[in-house]
């Protein structure tokens, strides 16, 4: 089946639609450099970890800012992916993203994509994010659409298991 086959299709943007120019080794430097300001040393942690871990040291909202900050500047200078020259789709077409909203809907004006996608989900839309179900099923309702019609295309592990705990059929990119 192609996307065009079912009743809706919701894209990951980092990797699947774009690649956002973030360093994320600079991030996860300044998001440690944020906890041990805040007296907690996560050295052992990557960013994802961090981030799950950030809202329990009360850094949530500053995490948060300094995560999407990174996020925006990579969006400004991102760059197209293949996949990306399926849009426009003939059926409601979202995206469902860990990056924050603002930096998606920055990298999707870049490319000129933003006319071709009637909902964005991003990591901050919605109280919980990937691989949680919530975001995607929040694409979905604004779409007007179902699970069971509905296609998600995506680039990672993390992408596959949401879409499976959304009972939504997976593409691997």
């Amino acid at each position: 089946m192609t996307p065009s086959d079912y009743e809706t299709v919701v894209y990951d943007l980092d990797g699947t639609l774009v690649r956002l120019a973030v360093d994320w080794d600079a991030a996860a430097t300044d998001a440690r450099a944020l906890f041990a300001a805040n007296g907690h040393e996560e050295d052992g942690l990557g960013l994802w970890a961090m981030l799950e871990r950030a809202d329990d040291h009360g850094l949530g909202d500053e995490f948060e800012a300094l995560l999407a900050e990174h996020e925006r500047e990579g969006a400004r200078a991102s760059t197209r992916c293949p996949r990306a020259d399926d849009l426009p789709l003939s059926v409601p077409t979202g995206v469902c993203s860990l990056n924050c909203e603002a930096a998606c809907r920055i990298a999707l004006d870049r490319h000129e994509l933003a006319d071709a996608v009637d909902a964005v989900v991003g990591r901050d839309s919605v109280a919980t994010h990937k691989p949680d179900p919530a975001p995607l099923s929040a694409v979905i309702e604004r779409l007007g659409g179902r699970p069971a019609t509905t296609l998600f295309v995506g680039d990672s592990e993390r992408d596959e298991l949401t879409a499976e705990r959304a009972g939504v059929d997976f593409e691997y990119v």
